[in-house]
């Protein structure tokens, strides 16, 4: 009887203040407001004034116009990952391997570039679908590791981003080093790379290039295969459930193939806009920290497509102001890496902000009525 109570409780008090429709938002902005609260002990801790540090990192990423647009640019790889991991956990599978899937799209993508002789209106498509592909096939081979011999994705998705990294390594090595950097691959012509010349002049000579627009494209896309398609649906069914969905007629192992195939797709799309768009040459011996930083971005925007593209905006901000906040504050870049992590970490525990959410509104409900039952004495 008293859970039976708490739960209607909980539904009636939510219908009441008609958070539900909010809840997330309010339950991401929490989160935040959380690790903003515990990075200031930090800097008070370093006998530091924690609102004017705040105020430079914001400063740092959205102040004038070429930063916003900056920041935008940083944000796309963001979207791609944390729409990954979005569309993965949504069918039952979490995929940590967006970093080699970015690393070994980012090659074919650079390698493509630098071996096709093209015009634009050629090569640019061939770079983008061969990033894709390349994502495609890592993924799926991790969602056929899983389907057929049981491999956990967690596992194997590990592994494979080592051995994207090292294929990264030894390739640009031998064939496709630069001859001014050795860690660097040769810089990808013009006519290869998501910058485009008019972009750069209207948006104050910032690293803004099409990709934004692709990762946009994107989520549109994700969003409606899993709320409007019966492939989505299957894939979801599988996730929930996977001897349900078999025992109702729906492939397991084929939707298993799939969704992380189609995983792989979104986070090769990150690699594509990081190293022929944000940058121009793949690195070797350097592993982008945007794959994992997606998993902490699809929690934040609470595993929506939509809300991923505001919580990669909102990592875009801290990551482009950090920079700008220990130059004008003179605050140890040890610290603001500290302070930047203490934030993405309770980003990432949004999911607890939600569990103790109903809680939370359900102390108040019980506080009301006790509120209530002694005003109630009184006037008696």
């Amino acid at each position: 009887d008293g859970v039976f109570y708490y739960d209607i409780s909980v539904v009636n008090l939510g219908k009441k203040l008609n958070i539900s429709r909010f809840r997330p938002l309010l339950v991401s902005v929490l989160s935040i407001l959380f690790g903003f609260a515990a990075g200031s002990l930090l800097l008070l801790a370093s006998g530091v004034d924690p609102m004017e540090c705040y105020l430079y990192l914001f400063r740092g990423g959205i102040s004038t116009t070429t930063r916003i647009f900056n920041t935008l640019a940083n944000a796309i790889p963001l979207i791609f990952t944390g729409l990954s991991i979005t569309f993965a956990y949504k069918t039952g599978l979490f995929n940590i391997g967006a970093t080699g899937q970015m690393m070994i799209a980012g090659l074919a993508s650079v390698i493509t570039a630098l071996s096709l002789p093209a015009p634009r209106v050629i090569l640019l498509p061939a770079v983008v679908l061969s990033g894709l592909l390349a994502g495609v096939l890592w993924g799926g081979f991790q969602g056929f590791l899983k389907s057929r011999f049981n491999v956990n994705e967690v596992v194997s998705g590990i592994m494979m981003n080592w051995i994207a990294h090292w294929m990264v390594y030894y390739i640009v090595s031998d064939a496709f080093q630069s001859a001014t950097m050795v860690t660097e691959s040769r810089t990808i012509p013009d006519e290869a790379s998501l910058r485009a010349s008019w972009l750069y002049q209207l948006t104050g000579s910032s690293s803004f290039n099409y990709g934004f627009f692709l990762a946009l494209a994107a989520v549109v896309v994700i969003h409606f295969i899993l709320k409007h398609t019966v492939t989505g649906y299957h894939m979801k069914a599988v996730g929930l459930s996977p001897e349900a969905a078999e025992y109702g007629g729906i492939h397991v192992k084929k939707n298993t193939i799939l969704s992380m195939a189609i995983a792989g797709a979104l986070a090769g799309l990150a690699g594509v806009s990081y190293y022929c768009g944000y940058s121009s040459s793949i690195r070797i011996g350097v592993q982008p920290s945007q794959g994992f930083d997606g998993i902490a971005v699809a929690l934040l925007g609470n595993l929506s497509p939509v809300g991923v593209i505001f919580a990669a905006a909102f990592f875009a901000v801290l990551q482009a102001g950090k920079g700008y906040m220990n130059a004008m504050v003179h605050v140890a870049p040890e610290i603001a890496d500290t302070i930047l992590s203490i934030i993405i970490y309770f980003a990432a525990i949004s999911k607890l902000v939600d569990l103790y959410f109903d809680r939370f509104f359900a102390w108040l409900h019980g506080r009301k009525k006790r509120t209530d039952a002694v005003k109630g004495a009184e006037q008696e």
